[in-house]
């Protein structure tokens, strides 16, 4: 066994950092083109290893994910945003705060959100002109957090707190990009950057706060329903017990859980902060992008953008177009049957994955590739790379929703494919979230096509990854 393996030389001080800032998406693929399954290299002070086997990966999520745990970053900024939600937390408060909010996520409560985010397409569709042009990101976006707070809130958001929510994405996702700075400014420095950061974090758990406000006031209003806006079922079936008492006749969305565990001492008015901010910012951002970046790909392939629009219609009511007023409503059950639309959307998060690496940090010596890794450093299993490797995928940059039909798909390996992470720790929110794109895409590509009317898709690597400019696409009525 090698004790160490092969990587690029870095600079002092930052190491690789500042190839990794100017591209970190070259970066890493020129780091498993060049050294293999397992990449030596220095981001500023840290001894990161770049893992792009999915043997490696499948290990350090699911075989053996007790030897490792998500890496706190020097300066405090993840610390400072997301607080113990259930993103960043570990041990005991992860294994609390997982259990409080699975209810909220069970596959019926999941299903039964159908008509909710229909909804709230339908009233977002009814705002757009034939002919206009519109930034499909902010729109998808917009639409997403309408979702994300009426579904798991069981509240209904203005539109200038959106916008709100908007605005500071910017310097909140500003303050997680990759930059050599970083490395020697410590998070308490008064520069621009982290002023603006904290005046974000702040404002975005003003909006959170007022969100509960009012979700306690309707509580506290009999003539109000709790189920939320629009009818939101989000009471549990009798006795099924949302929070394991036997009750379930209480409302399971993820705010009625948080605050009926605040009551019984179980959770503070921080922790429920902290998991509220997690699941907005998570629960919205990492869909419209998903969504942003298939839009992008239907535009410059139209055949597939008609097969998702007749899927669609198909799954209405005797086949009427989904646009249709005497059509049946889109279900969870149409959903189910929309194959080539979820392979669409595999495609989408292979070419373009929303997270693009998970980190993770070894508790103790491990070894990985046949190299010893030691304690504490940082590991990067990056979507990015292997979703693109020639090793598992023909013609890996091409787009090609075949890939995804089963005698297919069961040719790779298991981690060939990870936009949700996987083990212990896999994304909660997935079958919401897929549930939630599906049914937006079929809504949309029934109604109108979008052409595309930008540059080249670049991209910027922050928290997630993002077109580094507006994705602006011209509204076409069918």
């Amino acid at each position: 066994m090698s004790a160490t393996p092969p990587g690029p030389h870095g600079d002092p001080l930052v190491g690789s950092g500042r190839r990794f800032a100017d591209d970190p998406f070259s970066f890493m693929h020129a780091c498993a083109d060049s050294y293999g399954d397992v990449t030596r290299f220095d981001l500023g002070p840290r001894e990161t290893y770049l893992l792009a086997n999915p043997a490696d990966i499948e290990r350090v999520l699911v075989s053996d994910a007790e030897r490792y745990r998500k890496p706190k970053f020097g300066d405090g900024a993840m610390d400072r945003l997301l607080g113990d939600g259930l993103l960043m937390s570990e041990g005991e408060t992860w294994q609390r705060q997982r259990r409080l909010a699975n209810p909220s996520f069970h596959s019926r409560r999941i299903g039964a959100l159908a008509g909710t985010m229909v909804g709230h397409t339908e009233s977002q569709l009814a705002d757009w002109e034939d002919s206009e042009v519109v930034d499909v990101q902010l729109e998808v976006a917009r639409l997403t957090v309408r979702i994300i707070v009426s579904a798991m809130f069981g509240a209904d958001i203005t539109d200038e707190e959106v916008r709100t929510v908007q605005e500071k994405l910017e310097p909140l996702g500003a303050r997680f990009e990759p930059d050599p700075r970083r490395f020697l400014i410590p998070d308490w420095a008064p520069t621009r950057e982290n002023r603006e950061f904290a005046a974000a974090v702040d404002t975005l758990e003003s909006v959170i706060d007022g969100i509960v406000d009012r979700r306690r006031g309707t509580e506290r209003d009999p003539a109000v329903d709790p189920a939320g806006p629009e009818g939101v079922a989000v009471r549990g079936p009798a006795g099924d017990g949302p929070d394991g008492d036997g009750s379930g006749d209480l409302p399971m969305d993820l705010l009625s859980v948080l605050l009926r565990a605040r009551d019984r001492g179980e959770q503070t008015d921080e922790n429920l902060r902290d998991e509220l901010v997690t699941m907005l910012l998570a629960g919205h951002d990492t869909t419209a992008l998903a969504l942003t970046y298939t839009f992008y790909l239907l535009s410059n392939h139209p055949e597939a953008r008609e097969r998702v629009a007749r899927e669609a219609e198909a799954a209405t009511d005797g086949g009427r177009a989904a646009n249709d007023a005497t059509a049946a409503a889109l279900t969870a059950a149409d959903a189910r049957e929309m194959a080539f639309t979820e392979r669409v959307l595999n495609e989408s998060m292979r070419l373009y994955p929303p997270v693009y690496t998970l980190f993770r940090e070894p508790k103790l010596d491990v070894k990985l590739g046949g190299y010893r890794v030691p304690e504490g450093t940082t590991l990067m299993c990056p979507q990015w790379v292997v979703h693109r490797s020639p090793r598992w995928y023909d013609d890996p940059d091409a787009f090609d929703p075949s890939r995804w039909k089963p005698e297919r798909r069961s040719q790779r390996p298991r981690f060939a494919f990870f936009p949700f992470g996987g083990g212990p720790r896999h994304c909660i929110g997935k079958a919401f979230s897929l549930l939630e794109a599906k049914l937006i895409l079929a809504k949309v590509c029934s109604q109108y096509d979008l052409e595309y009317e930008g540059p080249d898709l670049s991209l910027r690597g922050s928290l997630t990854m993002h077109p580094d400019h507006p994705v602006p696409m011209r509204i076409r009525e069918r």
